[in-house]
């Protein structure tokens, strides 16, 4: 048989909107296109490597740089890429084309000729073979094989059709010859990983490889992956990338960005922050939704498998029974002179469900009401310092706790909280105690005189140790010292109402947030009488506390709730799901630990590498179309079905991230 000329056709060009002049870069002593050439150079079945860039001023450095190389070149069309891509096949009796794109510095030669053997030997002919379809190599060692007949003719076809793009080379053979392509996999997935150069974050990353082989150029996939373990770090540099990031920026991302630039920090709620999942990624805004389904501003269906609104809808989203209830009272008013009596009705309710607690106030928001709720400790007692325990809010009392120590919060969810702005004189207020540590409680009070209230939540990620619980009740009662209980989080999850009495804690004043409303706004501080009524010596009031479809929506809540006892359903559920994934975990000897309640699960990955495991994690189920990241609230609306879905995908995530731990 006839020997083949094939021929590498590498499209260059100076003018990137991202990254001008990136191929002119240097690493130590060798232009990026240098890298490009000397690597594939190393190829055994390339016979000529030739450069395809734009016949203009603007690339004029670059072709200057290719003729003193004495490297083959052709100049063409800047814009329609396949005519540039024809024309220089002619010129140069191109019979086989291996097409590579300027922005891969760190291709592989040896990747390059294993897809080139493939295509050769196969045994029918395919138009095409690639190593993209589905991707499995990181994005920068891409390769296609082209028959150069088929080149031909997609160009005679579509070169004069001026509808359609001819930007992407192989955009039309994929859609036109979808049959006569062959795809040439890795045996592991490493997708996930960026090689390609688009951005001053990428170069970065490049540079750190070459400079860690320096003064050999010639390592290959394998080599560098090897680095990549022993730096896991690196693949945060880029990770915020998208593969094929040059394509057209999301209605989602664009609405995003302009946020940034008119709203600080870009929205109203940490949680809610796309960047804090993943930057550039992660969707921000949604248009619908319903059951436990987000549909993204830009129409994209999501599975979520995350935060079910940071836990606020325990019934599903959009609920129908709730939301009829809501829209009957909205048509009725939602707010006016008066004082709306299902203030009145969810105050007796919420008393009801809880006999040794008779009074009831009502905010909007969960920090808001932990605020009240600490100046109610403050009044009933007299006194102004706080021991607390856990995550409860914004406000200046929670936050003075850093103003000691910036690290004091780190281990109660939220680490390296920002404190600029709150008062200074409030330094020695709140005291930190650790979670189940009697002695760190013990000290505080002890030392403290002033303590007015001891704040905590029952449980979050671990069961409280009933000596822990002993001893607060024994502080309660020698200090005087009211407990407020923040059940914001656990509230109706594990009972119908606080999760407190499932511990016979004996709370003063305990807050019900997030789920009461099933997402709409709605908090309560239910408590005692005697402590509740100090808040008449003290000024408390809100226009918005007294509006009607908060309690409403409440009412709505309780009333579905109690009829398919939720909270034993959504335990049932979590029960399973917990179950499953702990023997998954342990099934791949995973270093994985589970905590949290029965239908609130939080994964913690025990590694040094966790935090790239995370972000990792975070963007192949993202691939999915999951919505996931390291706590999973369960709503009554996530079946059996959706679980077994998110678990298949758990496993092979996982899987592909095992080398990282």
């Amino acid at each position: 048989m006839k020997k083949r000329k094939i021929s590498c056709l590498i499209q260059a060009r100076q003018t990137s909107s991202r990254f001008p002049n990136k191929i002119l870069q240097k690493i130590n002593s060798n232009y990026i296109i240098d890298l490009i050439y000397k690597r594939l150079k190393k190829s055994k079945y390339i016979d000529q490597i030739i450069f395809l860039i734009p016949k203009n001023k603007k690339n004029l450095r670059l072709k200057k740089l290719l003729l003193k190389k004495n490297y083959f070149f052709y100049e063409g069309s800047e814009n329609n890429v396949l005519d540039r891509y024809y024309k220089a096949s002619k010129k140069f009796n191109c019979d086989l084309i291996v097409r590579i794109t300027a922005d891969c510095p760190l291709i592989d030669y040896e990747i390059v000729d294993n897809v080139i053997k493939k295509h050769l030997n196969a045994k029918k002919k395919f138009c095409l073979t690639s190593n993209i379809l589905p991707p499995t190599f990181p994005d920068g060692l891409d390769v296609e094989v082209i028959e150069t007949v088929v080149l031909y003719r997609i160009w005679k076809k579509y070169n004069f059709n001026k509808k359609i793009s001819k930007e992407h080379v192989t955009d039309l053979i994929y859609k036109k010859y979808n049959r006569q392509i062959q795809s040439y996999n890795n045996e592991k997935d490493f997708s996930e990983l960026r090689f390609t150069l688009d951005n001053q974050e990428d170069l970065f990353l490049i540079k750190s490889v070459y400079n860690y082989f320096y003064p050999n150029i010639y390592f290959n996939f394998k080599d560098i992956i090897e680095f990549y373990k022993k730096n896991p770090e690196l693949i945060l540099i880029n990770i915020k990338y998208n593969r094929n990031e040059n394509k057209q920026i999301s209605i989602d991302r664009k609405l995003w960005n302009n946020s940034k630039k008119i709203i600080p920090s870009g929205n109203q709620f940490l949680s809610k922050n796309p960047d804090n999942y993943l930057i550039n990624q992660w969707p921000a805004y949604y248009k619908k939704a319903k059951g436990c389904y987000v549909w993204s501003y830009d129409n994209k269906k999501y599975l979520d498998m995350c935060s079910m609104g940071q836990g606020t809808n325990i019934l599903g989203y959009a609920n129908n029974k709730i939301d009829n209830q809501v829209i009957k009272i909205i048509r009725k008013g939602s707010t006016s002179v008066l004082n709306p009596p299902e203030e009145n009705f969810l105050a007796n309710k919420l008393i009801k469900m809880h006999k040794d607690l008779d009074s009831v106030r009502f905010t909007r928001s969960g920090g808001e009401a932990l605020a009240l709720a600490i100046r109610i400790a403050r009044a009933y007692t007299n006194r102004d310092n706080v021991a607390m325990c856990g995550y409860h809010g914004w406000h200046d009392w929670y936050l003075s706790a850093n103003l000691k120590n910036k690290k004091n919060l780190d281990n109660h969810l939220f680490k390296d909280l920002n404190i600029k702005g709150v008062p200074k004189v409030l330094k020695n207020s709140t005291k930190v105690f650790q979670f189940n540590n009697v002695k760190s409680l013990k000290k505080i009070v002890e030392n403290d005189k002033k303590i007015a209230a001891i704040i905590m939540e029952v449980k979050r990620f671990y069961e409280p140790k009933k000596k822990f619980l002993q001893y607060i009740e024994k502080i309660q009662k020698k200090y005087n010292i009211p407990l407020i209980v923040d059940e914001c989080t656990s509230g109706f999850r594990e009972t119908f109402g606080g999760l407190y009495e499932n511990y016979k804690l004996k709370p003063d004043i305990c807050m019900f947030g997030k789920a009461l409303g099933n997402g709409y706004p709605i908090t309560a501080l239910v408590g005692k009488k005697d402590v509740m009524e100090s808040i008449k010596s003290s000024f408390a009031s809100s226009t918005f506390w007294s509006e009607r479809i908060g309690p409403t929506a409440a009412l709505a809540s309780l009333k579905e709730m109690e009829r398919t006892k939720s909270w034993n359903v959504i335990s049932k559920k979590g029960d399973y799901l917990k179950k499953k994934i702990v023997k998954l975990i342990n099934k791949h000897k995973l270093k994985i630990k589970i905590g949290g309640l029965r239908s609130f699960i939080y994964i913690e990955f025990i590694s040094k590498n966790s935090s790239v495991i995370k972000k990792l994690y975070i963007k192949e189920m993202l691939k999915k179309k999951i919505l996931a990241s390291t706590s999973i609230f369960i709503s009554v609306r996530h079946t059996k079905n959706i679980m077994d879905k998110f678990l298949t995908h758990f496993e092979y995530t996982l899987l592909k991230l095992k080398n990282y731990f």
